[in-house]
């Protein structure tokens, strides 16, 4: 063989073994809108394409509210049918009786959102302008506080509620930096890799801070025996190879092992609790998807990680999808255990 030729030859296999191995760093990298965000005490993410397939027979036409459906027609934009993904960072506000309330956010939506008439909205809507990095961030009034919106792609838009600008600087700034893999926050370096592969939405960190109250987070009026601030891995994947299920999971990483086997104990008290008062239910999708949730729900213990998995079978997505809750679940009034 030709001396070019085998030179040749090793040029090309040199290139396709490096972009074999970035396609691979690229399926373990955290999706770009998270990667995006600030530093933070939690992140939730939503991938809706996905989703969109599993409940699409069963999505009804939301009732919008009148004022947030004159901003639909203003900008273009139906989020049912145009929003693909959505990465949100949680903050901690030191004044929970501030005009954030316990919680900020940070946001990047992803999807056919962008354009001149989103544009104009803002330009309407806005109380100042920056430019930062290249990129217009809009000051719009909302509920006493100051939302920063800047389009920061073709087809991404951050959001931010913070009370200073420090947040929405970052995640322009971190777009720049937005092809390597592994850019992203402190906590999306520490907790990502526990993320099950191929989840639908998943969140990590003190994602129990938009539930919180008095320190304890309430779900549907069930107060959990976990504080907000517990760091806890959530994930919404699909279950194979069961068809149409979800397989759902929530790991709470204890401070030690022996909080960690009162706490699963105490969610193995409730589950038990909670199917007891589903029982009775009225039979419709919601209330029989609800009563299956709660049939596999499991909760197990492995030294300091406290674990709950369940299914969520098509009878509670469709549930879920359709609004089929005419009658809705009893408030559960169930302290939270330390």
């Amino acid at each position: 063989m030709h001396r070019r030729t085998r030179r040749t030859l090793l040029v090309v296999a040199a290139v396709l073994v490096l972009l074999a191995v970035a396609i691979f760093l690229r399926s373990k990298a955290p999706p770009e809108a998270a990667r995006l965000l600030p530093e933070s005490d939690g992140i939730l993410y939503i991938n809706f394409k996905p989703i969109r397939a599993f409940l699409h027979k069963d999505l009804k036409p939301p009732q919008r509210d009148p004022e947030y459906q004159q901003f639909i027609d203003a900008v273009g934009f139906d989020p049912e049918r145009d929003l693909d993904e959505v990465a949100i960072a949680l903050h901690r506000m030191p004044d929970p009786n501030g005009p954030n309330g316990p919680v900020a956010y940070s946001m990047v939506l992803v999807g056919k959102l962008t354009g001149k008439r989103l544009n104009a909205w803002l330009d309407a809507h806005a109380a100042s302008r920056e430019s930062y990095v290249g990129h217009t961030v809009y000051s719009i009034p909302s509920e006493g506080r100051t939302v920063r919106v800047a389009q920061i792609g073709y087809d991404m838009v951050a959001v931010s509620n913070t009370p200073t600008p420090e947040q929405i600087h970052s995640m322009l700034e971190r777009h720049r930096a937005a092809a390597l893999p592994f850019a992203g926050s402190t906590l999306l370096a520490r907790h990502y890799h526990d993320v099950p592969l191929l989840s639908l939405a998943w969140g990590v960190g003190q994602i129990g801070l938009p539930f919180s109250e008095s320190g304890a987070i309430r779900v549907f009026g069930l107060s959990l025996p976990l504080e907000d601030d517990s760091t806890i891995i959530a994930s919404v994947a699909p279950e194979l190879p069961m068809a149409g299920s979800l397989r759902l999971k929530v790991e709470e990483i204890a401070p030690t092992e022996e909080t960690a086997a009162s706490q699963a104990a105490a969610l193995a008290t409730l589950v038990t609790l909670v199917r007891s008062l589903s029982a009775p239910l009225a039979q419709n999708s919601a209330n029989n998807g609800l009563r299956e949730l709660l049939k596999t729900a499991e909760v197990t213990q492995k030294h300091d990680r406290v674990e709950i998995t369940a299914t969520l079978s098509p009878a509670f997505l469709a549930g879920l999808a359709s609004g089929d809750n005419s009658a809705p679940a009893p408030e559960y009034g169930v302290p939270a255990q330390k």
